[in-house]
């Protein structure tokens, strides 16, 4: 009695441990055309959660204090979609820039991230 219990238990619940959110971007790494040095760059980042469990991003880690984030305020539902905005300052930045976000998320993988790339000429 107890096994038949246990067992339709475990059947019934089963679903909801499988449930996973997915962090989907349809453009992982954003290339920026050649900047001069002192502008501020700006992108919004298209995420879409492509799983069965809402979204959490609880927070990022960016490679310097150069770039700012502003995270979804709420998790994201499972089909639908959000925006991450980053912006850049080149300021005191020359040549080539590859910065990489990392963001902590409720995936399997725990860690996405996001990407951009741009050449800051410096001022004379």
């Amino acid at each position: 009695m107890k096994l038949a219990f246990l067992t339709i238990l475990l059947l019934i619940t089963a679903p909801v441990f499988l449930q996973r959110a997915v962090f989907y971007a349809p453009t992982k790494v954003v290339r920026f055309p050649k900047t001069m040095e002192g502008e501020k760059l700006n992108y919004r980042f298209t995420i879409k959660n492509t799983g069965d469990a809402p979204l959490t991003i609880s927070g990022f880690e960016a490679e310097c204090t150069c770039t700012d984030v502003q995270l979804p305020a709420m998790p994201i539902q499972p089909n639908e979609t959000a925006l991450i905005e980053v912006s850049f300052d080149t300021r005191g930045k020359y040549f080539y820039q590859d910065r990489v976000i990392y963001f902590a998320t409720n995936t399997k993988r725990k860690r996405e991230k996001l990407r951009f790339k741009v050449f800051v000429i410096p001022k004379d």
